[in-house]
């Protein structure tokens, strides 16, 4: 029997060169195959991708409430704090945004009761919600870091207060593109300009295409935003036929400044803004004309009533959005809900702005039979303290919170999570803000560890390194 002889470094070099080439073209293909889908990714961004897995949601409509709410005056009832009203807090208060020492434990001025058939306790605060606490997934075990404003608004929207990220209506969109070409993929309807303003709906350093945009302003009252919602939209002095021709002219231009560029995405991304604005003209200005719904739909929003008014607007034309096919809205309360002082007097006329509309909106999405692929998420930046300030109020809480969603998949008339019994820690189903963004991402049907994109030499996602998906919620 002959003895193999070994092979030498040289020979295995010799054997092995076809199996080196085959490597390099695999690699060079690869690499032209990437180069192809971001190139195709460029040239026609906000085009509809496939999800991971199947969604249970298609588009999100975020009620944002600027200042952050009282958990435990709206969603989260505290026996706890009934019984020991006035009493000294027993624990040792963790850190916090004042730097006054700490008052005596409050009660909740208000009373919960229960609503629906699954008997949901919700606050009197919002008697029109309460009513469709049958379609309420109320998440009691929300947490952040931020102890400040600014840093839980752009914890909530981005996943970090440290550095600019794109936001979660940027990542939406990034993943899932449009459904609507003739309008943007996510709309903020008169967000606040304070707390971090545009970073909350930034796409950072993702192509433009997919950042937020506004439609006014915290700062502007409704009526003035309803006259022109998006600013020199319309050009009232060439007719549809010559503004193609002189931005055809334009864009060729910009197409061969392009080519010199080597693909550059900022011009990219202005060619895109120019052509989705071209388009926009006639799709706006359907979409954002309330006036063409019913009396008995304005009604049901409150846009008859002037304390209603405003954030009825905004939640009517988030469901005519989506019902276009806009993939993320997102309304904002702004800046109301930071009761340091004057709690029962101020999230009692806070309520009574949003209350209706909000109601409005799910049984309106309901009725439609939209609520079964729109996630709603109604959401504070932070919960408050169990203990008084100031007398009658109560200080920031990113310790212990609650928001709520409904429909997109989630589970109806059901509570997720607790608080301790002071209200003031999350103690059971812990949710992270990373992993309410993963959450999010999973019933629009994205992993958001594959959710990727990279910059600076590695791969980012929203949820950084962290972050698990509460299934627990899912319907």
């Amino acid at each position: 029997m002959m003895m193999k002889q070994p092979m030498s470094r040289r020979a295995m070099l010799r054997e092995a060169a076809c199996g080196f080439g085959s490597l390099s073209l695999a690699a060079l293909l690869g690499s032209e195959q990437a180069a192809a889908a971001t190139l195709a990714d460029q040239r026609d961004p906000l085009a509809p991708k496939k999800p991971h897995f199947a969604p249970r949601a298609k588009q999100v409509i975020f009620l944002f409430m600027h200042g952050g709410p009282s958990h435990i005056d709206t969603f989260d009832p505290k026996p706890y704090l009934d019984q020991h009203d006035g009493k000294p807090l027993p624990i040792k208060r963790p850190l916090s945004f004042s730097g006054e020492p700490p008052g005596p434990l409050m009660k909740s001025p208000w009373k919960f009761k229960p609503g629906g058939q699954s008997g949901l306790p919700v606050s009197d605060l919002f008697p029109h919600v309460r009513e469709s606490a049958d379609d309420l997934c109320v998440i009691r075990s929300m947490v952040g870091e931020g102890v400040d404003h600014g840093a839980a608004l752009l914890q909530t929207f981005t996943g970090t207060f440290t550095f600019t990220r794109p936001s979660l209506g940027s990542w939406a969109l990034y993943g899932l593109g449009s459904e609507n070409r003739d309008l943007p993929g996510y709309v903020t309807i008169k967000p606040a300009l304070s707390h971090g303003g545009a970073k909350n709906w930034s796409s950072a350093f993702l192509p433009g295409s997919y950042q937020g945009t506004a439609i006014g302003h915290a700062g502007m009252n409704v009526k003035d935003v309803q006259k022109e919602p998006i600013e020199f939209l319309v050009n009232r002095g060439l007719n549809k036929e010559e503004q193609r021709y002189e931005l055809d002219l334009l864009q060729a231009m910009n197409r061969k400044h392009l080519e010199m560029w080597k693909n550059d995405p900022e011009l990219e991304t202005r060619i895109q803004s120019f052509e989705m604005a071209f388009r926009m003209q006639a799709e706006a200005s359907t979409a954002f004309d309330v006036s063409r719904e019913s009396e008995a739909t304005k009604r049901l929003y409150g846009l008859d009533n002037p304390v209603t008014a405003d954030f009825g607007w905004q939640c009517l034309l988030a469901r005519r959005l989506a019902e276009r096919g806009v993939r993320f809205i997102q309304c904002t309360h702004s800046y109301k809900w930071d009761q340091h002082g004057k709690l029962f007097e101020k999230h009692t006329e806070n309520a009574a702005e949003v209350d209706k509309p909000m109601g409005g909106l799910l049984k309106d999405l309901h009725a439609r039979g939209m609520l079964e692929d729109t996630l709603v998420i109604w959401a504070g930046e932070f919960g408050r303290t169990p203990v008084s300030q100031s007398g009658d109020g109560r200080d920031h809480n990113p310790y212990g919170y609650s928001i709520w969603m409904a429909g997109g998949g989630v589970k109806p008339g059901f509570a997720y999570g607790a608080t301790d019994e002071l209200g003031y820690h999350a103690s059971e189903n812990r949710m992270h803000i990373h992993d309410f963004h993963a959450t999010v991402l999973a019933l629009l049907g994205l992993n958001h560890e594959k959710l990727t994109f990279r910059y600076s030499g590695r791969d980012f996602r929203l949820t950084d390194i962290a972050g698990s998906v509460h299934e627990g919620i899912f319907a």
